[in-house]
């Protein structure tokens, strides 16, 4: 904070006492032989302590000063939640890991020990923020937030009885310390919004903390090499320790790694290795790793050359080859500076895939030309003879930054308001509808086919597989379904997915249909939720000593808007349709996130946290 200036312009931080005085000592060894050249090296030694603070002051000034000119031009808002919204609001951490005692149903005996951990949008203060200045707005969009980690540990006495417990905490990343420490928000939105006032953000977040953006870690938790990490694909990832959720080094790849990071790494099959790549904004635009099977070294780093910055968010691998989206979801500076977005979907420009050899360079990828779509995650790619094949959730438009349709543009169901009269539902409209498609890219003739795989009934994202079959071929996989869009008022409608079910995909069996357009279309099993019930951060955990793909369970975040209280449930994937084996209630609302995972306790040490009390509903 700036004080108030002094006549001389200069404010001491506090009132001047001398640390002398003129007149004679009373101690004997206080009396030199020469008087005048004490009270010179007394005077010399004041002055010079007097220099150093002064100097630190003035070290502090520039940005103090830029402090003051945040603080006095930009004002901060809360965005609000409309009540269809509510569980996207942030909460408290608890302070440490609390035992579960209300589990409906059983754990089975054969699930394994370990963690399951999502992490999710969790904002400081409150909420998401807006800010208002003589530049214009900016907006935090919905995919910020600080990341917070939801941990549910579970662990077996010597009696072979479960012990569950329940964890949350922040990921302690810099700037979520810089924000705490000063009790506030302090990073200006610099993504949505006017064009000015997004570059006068990006100028101001530099000069006062070296970076344009937050570094918020809330996408996605991954394991490699024992290691467990969180990550956003806007920054490096940030080790967890799985005992205590702390926040632990970024891990750059022993210094090699000097760029953002997916939030989708994948192991490559056979080998082991981790691929990852990095986006960015200014060139080069989007470089590939791959990091050895133990995570101590960057084998190979390369710049695909792409001639555009895309929010490329996975990344796929086969048993040779990586597979690269560029897509239009793209960053362009040079668009913002001319008055339009940063980011933006361009309907009208293009799609192609690369298949890149496990260590090729830029010259070895080979393109394959897509019509315009829009694309966040795949399901899995492998090699079949001749031919790629490469899954995938597919729209024509993009939920990020955060659409905005036209009240003509959402449709709505026969009941838009459940009698509770809290969540307002609307069916997806075809902007934004997700359906599974499948490319086969052919390496000989250089041509690429494809088809639809689900129909129009469901909108899927947020796909899993056993993960043992990451780039090879694979019969099932699982996805959670959108249910319903929130909606905010006014003449534009800002949309939010929440997810009601939860889907099977059995990719070698086929539906029996009728209509022609429709025809090969996989089987899917639906596992319904509820009314106002939704879920969050679904992943597969195989069954101990498994024999088959599908054998396992589906764990997810659930939470119930009615009675607003969230719970963990495991559903046998091989009975999918069925009740939840188990449903464990937590000690608080889990808010709605985006990616988790199960990890096995023979990771990060054991899991097996002293829970700090009991709890029960």
């Amino acid at each position: 904070m700036l004080r108030s200036a002094s006549p001389h312009g200069i404010t001491p931080s506090r009132t001047y006492k001398p640390a002398f005085s003129l007149s004679a000592r009373t101690s004997s060894s206080s009396v030199t032989s020469n008087p005048k050249k004490s009270l010179f090296q007394e005077l010399q030694t004041q002055l010079s302590f007097r220099i150093d603070e002064a100097s630190k002051m003035l070290k502090n000034t520039p940005q103090m000063l830029l402090d003051a000119v945040v603080d006095s031009t930009f004002k901060f808002s809360d965005q609000t939640l409309h009540p269809s919204e509510s569980n996207f609001a942030p909460v408290d951490e608890i302070g440490g890991p609390i035992e579960i005692l209300q589990i409906e149903g059983e754990i089975p005996e054969d699930f394994p020990e370990g963690v399951y951990i999502r992490n999710g949008s969790n904002p400081l203060f409150g909420a998401l923020h807006s800010t208002a200045s003589v530049f214009g707005e900016s907006s935090e969009i919905w995919v910020e937030g600080e990341g917070m980690l939801h941990a549910v540990y579970f662990t077996k006495s010597r009696s072979a009885s479960w012990s569950v417990s329940y964890a949350n905490r922040y990921v302690q990343s810099e700037t979520l310390k810089i924000e705490q420490a000063r009790q506030k928000p302090c990073f200006l939105p610099a993504i949505e919004g006017d064009s000015p006032a997004i570059i006068v953000a990006y100028i101001l977040n530099y000069l006062r903390f070296g970076k344009v953006n937050k570094n918020i870690s809330n996408t996605n938790v991954f394991e490699h090499a024992g290691r467990v990490y969180a990550v956003a694909e806007s920054h490096q990832p940030q080790e967890i320790c799985l005992r205590n959720l702390e926040t632990g080094n970024t891990w750059d790849i022993g210094g090699k790694w000097d760029r953002p990071f997916t939030a989708h790494p994948k192991v490559a099959p056979g080998s082991g290795e981790l691929v990852i790549f990095g986006s960015d904004a200014k060139r080069p635009f989007l470089v590939v790793g791959v990091v050895s099977d133990d995570g101590t070294k960057l084998k190979h780093k390369v710049d695909v050359k792409l001639d555009r910055s895309t929010l490329c968010h996975d990344i796929g691998v086969t048993l040779k080859y990586n597979i690269i989206l560029d897509l239009p979801l793209t960053i362009d500076i040079d668009r913002l500076t001319k008055g339009g977005q940063l980011i933006e979907f361009e309907k009208g420009s293009y799609s192609r895939i690369g298949v890149m050899p496990r260590y090729g360079d830029a010259e070895s990828v080979m393109w394959f030309d897509l019509e315009p779509l829009c694309m966040f995650h795949l399901i899995n790619c492998f090699e079949e003879g001749d031919e790629v094949v490469v899954q995938g959730f597919r729209s024509a438009d993009s939920i990020i930054p955060g659409p905005r349709l036209n009240k003509q543009d959402m449709v709505p169901e026969t009941s838009e308001l459940t009698k509770h009269g809290k969540t307002r539902k609307h069916e997806i409209n075809e902007k934004l509808f997700s359906r599974l498609y499948e490319w086969r890219l052919n390496l000989e003739t250089k041509t690429v086919s494809g088809e639809y795989l689900t129909g129009t009934k469901w909108s899927l994202e947020f796909p899993m597989i056993h993960n043992n079959y990451t780039g090879v071929r694979h019969n099932y996989a699982y996805a959670q379904i959108v249910d319903s869009l929130t909606r905010s008022g006014g003449n534009s409608e800002k949309v939010l997915p929440k997810y009601g079910s939860l889907a099977k995909l059995c990719l070698e069996e086929r539906e029996n249909v009728t209509e022609t357009s429709a025809k090969d279309l996989v089987k899917m099993e639906i596992h319904r939720l509820g009314e106002d019930r939704f879920c969050s951060g679904a992943s597969f955990v195989p069954r101990v000593g498994g024999t088959h793909e599908d054998d396992g369970w589906i764990i997810s975040f659930v939470h119930d808007e009615k009675t607003n209280t969230s719970q963990v449930h495991i559903i046998d994937t091989q009975r999918f349709e069925g009740a939840p084996v188990a449903k464990i209630t937590l000690p608080q609302r889990v808010p709605y996130g985006f990616h988790g995972t199960f990890i096995h306790s023979n990771t990060n040490g054991p899991v097996n946290t002293k829970p700090a009390k009991n709890w029960t509903a």
